[in-house]
């Protein structure tokens, strides 16, 4: 796993093997951030469900001013700080995703929302949900999720999707 662009293009990131996680392989990364490329210019950006920290970093590269780094787990914790060393403007939060949502509420507003949650347990609608309920995304925001099954029940607007495979690339709005 790698930084497929940016300033910090080639850095080699360390992975894990956790079960019910997966990488998002190079290929999806590369077309997901060339669909939001114009959107990243000083933008704060939150990666939810970080695993590695890779598309929070690969933000970082491609010019956001800042990235909140959230996952539950002390070994992706762990990952992401050392794959964050020499990176300035982040923010690494060991929390519940609901929680550290909550914890936002009123205090930080997000320009981008990473989303990769592990496919399986069923969070994406609860997240965008609560993301809506406590207004967590700045007016020209946007919401970048991917995703296995196409379950999604939102009152977003939805601004581009991408089949890759059996996984789907949706960015949303609140527009």
């Amino acid at each position: 796993m790698r930084v497929i662009s940016g300033k910090y293009k080639g850095k080699v990131l360390e992975g894990f093997n956790i079960k019910g996680t997966r990488p998002t392989m190079d290929r999806v990364k590369e077309s997901m951030f060339a669909s939001i490329q114009n959107y990243l210019k000083d933008a704060i950006c939150l990666d939810l469900f970080a695993g590695s920290g890779s598309l929070g970093i690969e933000a970082l590269s491609n010019g956001a001013k800042k990235c909140y780094f959230v996952d539950n787990n002390s070994v992706a914790i762990d990952k992401i700080k050392r794959n964050t060393l020499e990176i300035d403007n982040k923010e690494i939060i060991k929390s519940d995703c609901f929680k550290a949502l909550l914890d936002f509420k009123d205090k930080v507003k997000f320009d981008i929302i990473l989303l990769d949650p592990p496919y399986h347990d069923n969070l994406l609608n609860r997240v965008l949900e609560k993301i809506t309920e406590y207004d967590l995304l700045n007016e020209n925001g946007i919401i970048v999720c991917e995703l296995e099954e196409d379950v999604l029940d939102t009152k977003l607007t939805l601004l581009k999707e991408k089949k890759y495979g059996s996984k789907k690339v949706k960015i949303f709005t609140q527009k």
